[in-house]
């Protein structure tokens, strides 16, 4: 009789421990309509509009998710992007830090043109202004060199910083950089209502000086989240 009730009170426990670490799951999931989907200063979606969304679970700092849009790249198949990612984030008074790896897919494509990449992200907060820094190893998954013999996942490094304007108006700008494939900037204006986040940004890619392959555009996104 006692091992009985010993063994009832340890399930309890036990269940009641699940529980309690279940519910430090966090679920959150983003919604996204912009004008033009712009990646590191490249439309992704031939200078049409995208409409993006994804889920995330995170627990104690360790996160997961996925994300898609449209996409347009003219000459493929490829009309869907679908990224997963996994990593660990967390802050240390008014620093922050984040690592993980993204995988992305082109799922009406070939897998040729899948590929990844793992990350290295550090911030701190000044209070008055925000600022960051990070670095993208490229990561060839499906020997992606095939698509075209002179390309491959290449690796990127960018700064940012971010600050806070009158009448809840804030201001991000971004600069980064290819290995060989050039450098890329954005600087944009951001405005919350509620629930909604609108940005208006520039962005621009110099296409590592061939002018063919520059590329500049205002984009303008309401974005939310829940």
């Amino acid at each position: 009789m006692k091992f009985i009730k010993l063994s009832l009170a340890t399930a309890l426990l036990a269940t009641g421990i699940l529980a309690a670490e279940i519910s430090e799951v966090g679920v959150s999931a983003n919604m996204a309509i912009t004008s033009n989907y712009v990646w590191r200063g490249m439309t992704q979606t031939d200078d049409s509009p995208a409409i993006q969304g994804g889920f995330d679970l995170d627990y104690k700092g360790v996160y997961v998710g996925v994300w898609g849009s449209n996409i347009n790249f003219g000459d493929t198949k490829a009309s869907l992007e679908a990224d997963v990612y996994v990593g660990y984030a967390n802050e240390i008074a008014n620093f922050s830090y984040d690592v993980g790896y993204v995988q992305y897919m082109y799922p009406n494509a070939t897998d040729e043109y899948n590929f990844g990449e793992a990350y290295a992200k550090l911030g701190y907060d000044f209070e008055v202004v925000s600022v960051g820094a990070a670095y993208y190893l490229g990561v060839d998954t499906n020997d992606a060199a095939d698509v075209a013999d002179d390309w491959e996942p290449e690796n990127a490094w960018e700064v940012s910083a971010s600050a806070p304007l009158p009448m809840g108006f804030s201001v991000d700008a971004t600069y980064g950089d290819y290995d060989t494939s050039g450098s890329y900037y954005l600087v944009g204006l951001n405005k919350s209502f509620g629930k909604f986040d609108f940005t208006l940004a520039y962005t621009a890619n110099d296409g590592n000086g061939d002018s063919d392959a520059e590329q500049d555009n205002f984009v303008a996104t309401m974005a939310t989240s829940f």
